[in-house]
């Protein structure tokens, strides 16, 4: 039998998504139902098959130094923008943390995919004189994580798994591992990803992974629904700070990290196991890992891209993994809001996931309408549903899936009636 792991504490966190600038006002934003999907403007991509994707801000990027702007990719500026609200949370809820004993596992899809781009023109258009000495370590996909040891000079372990769309949940089960492994104290963890340029969006365009609705943005993610064409492309980063539970104070953790589960397809580079069986097996994984029954979770936070396949694929082995239970639990899709983020996709939606235990408020699955009647899941898809506050904790299974086969399951768990804080 697996060994039951001893619960994290996330006693900080961070994100910038194409929703809000920060976990607060992404959660408010998600709970209104807004979406970040936008047209694209940029010159570069008006011949593309694709001119819609989710990004933020550029003004938000004002906030780092001028020189980490210019060494370092729009990937890793967004990682330190979402670590350092992390960090300075986790620092007044658990003061006096040795920086020795601190870790960092930030995973990305990709990396540095724009400086890459870039320098590929710079070379083609000026010669091998013109490309940037600071072109590697910018797109190194260990960039993110290493620059934000370096930035809050700590310096317990960097790591980077690169698990496609599994890489910011694959990077929290991670963290667990290494707090119970006694490695680490309290570990930085998430994801981060930037592949909105000409190359990121002609790539995923080519292999028909992506929505094509450019005269309707809001409406062009579209988890679970009968007429779902593809997921939309996105940025942004969202870190956790996790400790054991025995380490953090009284009253510091925000929620808790149960168990993470994980298991690979082993079938297609891209395409899922359609049945789910694989799938199902990550599911049942965190859960045995957790000691928790299908009938103790309140929701499910799905991974549910929008595509044909994928989506099929999960609600399968959800309904294998869960059985009845499934049936009776509210399914939120939050990539219909957000759009993918790809390698920031599990840990931008598992902040929200905590988010939604301590509210008590599972948000609307947007766009989810008609839903495709394969789809046997109560998919939030006519508005917010409230939880029970009839438990001390409520539970929540969060799913995580990549390119590759890579199936990463999370049980998450917060306090009843707990009114968000902003720290």
């Amino acid at each position: 039998m697996p060994k039951t792991p001893e619960r994290s504490a996330i006693v900080g966190w961070g994100s910038i998504t194409p929703i809000g600038s920060d976990p607060w006002s992404t959660w408010q934003a998600a709970v209104a139902g807004r979406s970040g999907i936008r047209a694209l403007t940029e010159s570069w991509s008006f011949d593309l098959p694709t001119r819609i994707a989710g990004r933020v801000p550029d003004t938000i990027f004002t906030k780092l130094e001028p020189i980490l702007r210019r060494r370092s990719d729009r990937c890793t500026q967004l990682a330190l923008l979402a670590a350092r609200q992390a960090w300075a949370m986790a620092l007044k809820r658990t003061p006096g943390v040795d920086p020795d004993r601190v870790a960092v596992v930030i995973g990305t899809g990709i990396g540095g995919l724009s400086t890459m781009h870039e320098q590929h023109m710079q070379l083609s258009d000026g010669g091998p004189s013109s490309v940037n000495p600071l072109t590697v370590p910018m797109l190194i996909p260990d960039a993110p994580a290493g620059q934000v040891a370096i930035d809050l000079e700590i310096h317990g372990g960097v790591h980077t798994p690169v698990s496609a769309c599994a890489s910011g949940a694959e990077a929290m089960m991670l963290a667990q591992m290494l707090l119970n492994d006694d490695r680490a104290d309290l570990v930085l963890a998430g994801g981060a990803e930037a592949p909105i340029n000409r190359l990121g969006l002609v790539g995923f365009s080519a292999m028909r992974a992506l929505s094509s609705r450019n005269n309707a943005p809001e409406q062009a993610s579209r988890p679970y629904s009968s007429n779902r064409d593809g997921f939309v492309l996105s940025e942004g980063a969202g870190i956790l700070a996790l400790t054991r539970d025995s380490d953090a104070p009284a009253g510091a953790a925000l929620g808790w990290q149960l168990a993470g589960g994980i298991s690979s397809d082993g079938h297609h580079i891209v395409a899922p196991e359609p049945q789910g069986i694989q799938a199902s097996r990550a599911v049942e994984d965190a859960l045995r890992r957790a000691d928790v029954d299908p009938a103790d979770l309140c929701a499910i936070q799905a991974h549910a891209t929008g595509t044909n396949l994928g989506d099929l694929a999960e609600a399968r082995a959800l309904k294998l993994s869960l059985g009845v239970v499934v049936e009776h639990l509210p399914v939120y899709a939050p990539k219909g809001q957000l759009g993918h983020l790809l390698g920031a996709a599990g840990s931008v939606e598992a902040i929200l996931g905590i988010q939604s235990l301590r509210e008590g408020i599972v948000p609307q699955s947007i766009n989810a309408n008609p839903l495709d009647t394969e789809i046997n899941l109560d998919v939030t898809a006519s508005g917010p549903v409230k939880l029970s506050s009839s438990e001390p904790e409520r539970l929540m299974l969060k799913n995580a899936f990549g390119f590759g086969g890579h199936n990463v399951s999370l049980v998450l768990a917060a306090p009843c009636n707990i009114a968000e804080q902003r720290d």
